[in-house]
């Protein structure tokens, strides 16, 4: 496929092309500042030599466990996933505002990571964005999330990742509700929702009427 650049332009062409592309870049970001949210890992685990579990915080347990990492081959991915959440987990898709499954989902329960369970969002700190899609102020807990940086589409976004298996959920963003100040976007198709009982004085909060 050809690009801008496989095509002869003058020097005025190339000076207006470039001067666009650095509007890009400075219009579009919109990183969480520091490079982190919530004190939550950030960056790809480690090489060779990374550890074959991961600490995670466990809703129906209450406490933290620590759970074998999830890793899988590309075939294996496509057989138990389908096509929309293959893309959007595997492959860094994003679902199209107002057409996912729980973007306007507002029942008591736990968000869990469609690819291996990993607990990642409590509807106690879901709000309504008016963005299309799920938005949470904090995970469950930072350690079940981490981030990595996305310059993808001439702009700088933090992207969100499930600890346990990698899987791509969405992005985060400082516009959000106190007490965090963030808005974690999140694909409806990376999400698997069970319904439980509110705990204790969890309630409604991070609703908006």
């Amino acid at each position: 496929m050809k690009t801008i650049w496989d095509y002869p332009m003058g020097r005025g062409e190339f000076l207006r092309y470039g001067l666009a592309a650095a509007g890009w870049l400075l219009v579009g970001s919109a990183a969480v500042p520091g490079g982190s949210a919530a004190g939550q890992q950030t960056g790809k685990p480690g090489g060779p030599g990374e550890s074959r579990t991961v600490k995670v915080y466990s809703v129906e347990k209450g406490g933290y466990i620590v759970a074998d990492r999830v890793v899988k081959s590309d075939a294996e991915w496509r057989k138990i996933l389908t096509p929309e959440q293959y893309q959007v987990t595997r492959k860094k898709g994003t679902e199209r505002a107002f057409t996912g499954k729980y973007w306007n989902e507002h029942g008591t329960g736990v968000y869990r990571c469609v690819c291996c369970g990993n607990d990642l969002f409590s509807s106690g700190t879901q709000f309504d964005s008016g963005t299309g899609w799920p938005s949470f102020y904090a995970p469950v807990a930072p350690e079940n999330v981490r981030t990595e940086e996305d310059n993808s589409f001439f702009s700088r976004r933090t992207e969100v990742l499930c600890s346990r298996c990698d899987s791509h959920l969405g992005h985060v963003f400082p516009d959000g509700p106190k007490p965090t100040g963030l808005r974690y976007c999140m694909n409806s198709a990376s999400l698997d929702f069970v319904p439980v009982g509110p705990p204790p004085g969890d309630e409604g909060k991070g609703k908006k009427s």
